[in-house]
């Protein structure tokens, strides 16, 4: 190639890239509008914090929550303290000075004393609405109302008693169980394994011949419901179970109003009614003629 077209090409070249060029936009890409006033202003304002106290803070988002931790620790308290033996009631402010929360929030002490310690399922309230104590599940406080609650669960068929409800009703539960160990039967519950109590009905003991009990641990009636196992009785001839378990209520039957009875007259002798009268006349006036 010629080199003096190379040396005007390479000169043409510097020349080009000397030269600024401006690229032209397409006409259908509009620009921004401008920013307006309130929004430079709203840009160039920091944003503000609101204000925390000791008062407020109770009452921010989230408060519900708060609400209930504090209940929570209130009845666990209560729980504690009936335990411990101690159940005379308490007001709220001693309640919240015993658990160290006198900064709650005034609304938040309103609906403790209005609604929530009065809508508790363990928390019994006086009869002036004023104080508050802990509402077991059983009113027992010793050995003997213990025994006694045990007996009459006994008689009554109404089965056990959870050993979770004993101790949280019973104060000291755990020396009283102790000292109680002989009178009280502990079975452990195969769904849940929690312990069920018991009495122990030593007027019940006899001795049961081993060959009955092989045969009673060797029929299962797990999947048969009471219809089948009175069905399965009366096929063998055996109808002793009939006499047991609830009785259905007989409806009363309603008494006849008392209605005076009319006697019928014979008919047979229709046709001596008139000697009849006669004879009844004559035997009047002998009476009257001849008293005695």
């Amino acid at each position: 190639m010629d080199p003096a077209l190379l040396r005007e090409r390479e000169a043409f070249k510097k020349r080009a890239m000397a030269t600024p060029t401006v690229e032209k936009k397409n006409r259908t890409e509009r620009a921004p509008p401008p920013p307006s006033r309130d929004d430079s202003q709203k840009k160039m304002r920091p944003p503000t914090a609101p204000k925390l106290d000791a008062s407020t803070y109770k009452t921010m988002s989230g408060s519900s929550q708060y609400r209930f931790g504090v209940l929570a620790k209130i009845v666990k308290f209560m729980r504690t303290r009936h335990q411990d033996g101690d159940d005379h009631p308490l007001t709220i402010e001693e309640i919240l000075d015993e658990t160290n929360q006198l900064d709650i929030g005034q609304s938040v002490k309103n609906w403790l004393a209005g609604e929530a310690l009065n809508n508790n399922p363990k928390i019994e309230v006086t009869p002036d609405g004023t104080k508050f104590s802990f509402k077991p599940v059983y009113k027992i406080k010793d050995g003997k109302s213990l025994m006694r609650l045990l007996k009459q669960h006994d008689l009554k068929g109404l089965g056990g008693i959870l050993l979770e409800d004993v101790q949280e009703s019973l104060p000291h539960c755990e020396k009283v169980l102790k000292n109680r160990a002989a009178e009280i039967l502990f079975i452990i519950r195969p769904i849940d394994k929690k312990k069920i109590l018991f009495y122990n009905d030593r007027t019940a003991n006899f001795s049961v011949d081993e060959e009955f009990q092989k045969l009673w641990r060797s029929a299962t009636v797990d999947a048969m419901d009471d219809a089948k196992i009175d069905e399965y009785l009366e096929k063998q001839g055996i109808r002793s179970m009939q006499d047991h378990g609830l009785k259905k209520p007989v409806p009363k039957r309603k008494k006849a109003a008392n209605k005076k009875r009319q006697f019928k007259k014979p008919r047979d002798n229709e046709h001596l009614a008139d000697v009849l009268e006669t004879y009844e006349d004559n035997t009047l006036t002998q009476k009257g003629a001849n008293p005695t």
